[in-house]
């Protein structure tokens, strides 16, 4: 059974809502038959990467919070991270645009490697501070998770896999998407934002039911809001 993810690199909740999903089919006795896909997905496409500031002064120059405000609005989501076992640090988050990052996972994808390249990415981001848009970072991170280094200078020196992004946030307007994480299960289901756990198991099981009956050799329902961060950044942060 395929679930499909829409989700940003510099999206807190996409890596919530990543760490809720995995617990999830933890728990499955099927978990070897769910295969995970993650599609392309910017927030701010036209973002330009600024190492010079942080995420939390990016934040409060952007929507025009006070530093006291914005200190309040992310220490929240850090303890919503914290709950999953994640360490966010706003304050060393760089801001970048993430096209490369997602063409990477692209690249990784080919190899069966692209959920161990989002996770990479998503650290990298969220917890270490790095600059998601360098090419000698992405190089670096890519080799960490098995990527050839040839592979990657030559993605990134050229328009390798800008049709694929391309493709994957067309999809997103098809089917609605508005803020992501988004995730699709066998095509039918939907779980919008990181939702409290019990939503992704049973959603899970009735999207594996659904499987089941279509797939005997295996013994579109409504989408719920959760945390998430939409189209426009609004309510990302």
């Amino acid at each position: 059974m395929k679930i499909e993810i829409w989700s940003d690199v510099v999206c807190p909740f996409c890596y919530i809502g990543k760490r809720k999903l995995e617990k999830a089919i933890e728990k499955l006795s099927f978990k070897d038959k769910v295969e995970v896909e993650w599609k392309s997905f910017q927030l701010n496409p036209d973002q330009k990467t600024n190492p010079s500031i942080n995420t939390l002064e990016h934040l409060s120059e952007s929507k025009g919070w006070s530093m006291k405000q914005t200190l309040e609005i992310t220490s929240n989501v850090v303890n919503m991270a914290a709950a999953q076992g994640l360490v966010f640090d706003f304050e060393k988050a760089v801001v970048a645009n993430t096209r490369n990052a997602h063409r990477l996972i692209h690249l990784a994808k080919e190899s069966g490697k692209g959920d161990a390249m989002k996770e990479r990415l998503l650290s990298a981001y969220f917890s270490e501070g790095k600059n998601v848009d360098d090419f000698a970072t992405l190089i670096s991170l890519g080799k960490e998770v098995g990527l050839k280094e040839e592979n990657i200078k030559a993605m990134l020196e050229t328009d390798q896999f800008d049709e694929a992004v391309d493709q994957d946030i067309y999809e997103s307007r098809q089917i609605g998407v508005k803020g992501v994480p988004f995730f699709v299960l066998d095509g039918k289901f939907g779980i919008s934002g990181a939702q409290p756990d019990e939503v992704f198991d049973q959603t899970l099981e009735k999207a594996w039911a659904e499987f089941a009956k279509s797939n005997p050799i295996f013994d579109m329902a409504g989408n719920s809001e959760g945390e998430s961060c939409d189209v426009d950044g609004e309510n990302c942060l």
